[in-house]
């Protein structure tokens, strides 16, 4: 096989380069022949070879997103009856705004009727004990939106404001504003909506192919361009819907957003990595595809004849596969000259 094809070369190469010297070399010559460097048959056909080992591995992969604002951390501030604006605080938008901070005042009829309902009844009840009656008339208030310290002003100084002021629920950044002072407004409008920015989204666009693979993906490192900083996120969830255009799946990544660093729209490289676990490896240079498998030729116990074995591969990176099956560790396959492995192989029908 192997070893009775290269001793066959060998000697018809040694043949060939002892005939050629002799075709130069002069019948009688008083000087000193000159020195020549020719490659030997060892040099012209040096077969290396490599240990089948085990490596503790970590498989990642880069992919890339944007930075999306989370939709449960956006507020809505609805209006629950007419009114108009008399004074508007928060003018503009893309302006920060604390929790309980004052965003207008306003002017409804129905919510002033309804502090003079509430404001009668407590008078009544000074007189007349009618803790239902109360209870009724302070339900009205907090289901029209008054905030609880203006109920509370009712209360202790028997007095109403024509003006209600509404306050901000959350703390964030004010991404939408529809009214302006002056405005007129109806029930249910939305007067602003609030985005709170404390922890944010990355949606990562990943190939259908990816998908087999994400179970295994754990750790998510998140680099943005223009900021220094790295962010660690986590796996949230896998949109059910694939888009056609692109053949691309969405995966939902969280993230804390340490001092609003972080804005939706944002740019990001993510590098997704698995759990190290420890697998067998051999170089990229040692396999060969053949009619839709992979084969690795595997030394034997006779000295300079390798033996083609079918295995099964997963790609690691750029240098590495993972042998999934067909090899054990230890063993010695060969690094180089597969093509010349491959012919021989075919010559002697061994696949």
């Amino acid at each position: 096989m192997y070893r009775s094809l290269i001793i066959l070369i060998m000697f018809t190469l040694t043949f060939s380069m002892q005939a050629e010297e002799l075709k130069q070399t002069p019948e009688k010559t008083s000087e000193k022949p000159r020195e020549q460097i020719q490659p030997t048959v060892s040099q012209l056909f040096n077969v290396t070879t490599v240990k089948v080992k085990k490596g503790s591995i970590a498989p990642k992969k880069t992919y890339y997103g944007y930075v999306v604002a989370d939709d449960a951390l956006m507020t809505d501030i609805v209006a629950w009856y007419s009114g108009f604006v008399e004074m508007l605080y928060t003018n503009q938008r893309y302006q920060r705004v604390n929790k309980g901070e004052a965003l207008a005042k306003v002017y409804a009829p129905e919510v002033y009727k309804a502090k003079q309902d509430y404001l009668n009844s407590l008078r009544f009840g000074d007189k007349h004990p009618s803790p239902e009656m109360i209870k009724s008339a302070r339900d009205k208030l907090e289901l029209l939106g008054v905030d609880p310290k203006e109920i509370v002003s009712i209360e202790q100084t028997r007095r109403v404001d024509t003006m209600t002021t509404i306050y901000a629920p959350v703390s964030g950044w004010i991404v939408e504003k529809h009214i302006n002072n002056g405005s007129a407004f109806k029930t249910m409008n939305t007067l602003f909506t609030i985005v709170d920015l404390e922890h944010v989204w990355v949606e990562m666009k990943l190939y259908q192919d990816d998908l087999e693979n994400l179970k295994e993906l754990n750790h998510f490192t998140i680099k943005i361009k223009g900021i220094n900083n790295t962010f660690q996120a986590k796996k949230s969830l896998l949109y059910p819907m694939i888009n056609p255009k692109e053949s691309t799946a969405t995966l939902r990544l969280t993230l804390q957003n340490p001092n609003d660093i972080l804005m939706p729209g944002m740019y990001a490289t993510i590098s997704a990595a698995a759990s190290q676990s420890t697998q067998l490896l051999i170089p990229r240079t040692a396999a060969i595809r053949k009619n839709g498998s992979w084969y690795a030729f595997l030394a034997t116990e006779f000295k300079g004849e390798y033996e083609p074995v079918k295995i099964e591969l997963k790609p690691l990176d750029d240098q590495y596969f993972i042998v999934t099956q067909g090899l054990d560790e230890g063993e010695s396959i060969v690094n180089n000259a597969l093509f010349m492995m491959d012919s021989d192989a075919q010559i002697n029908s061994l696949y």
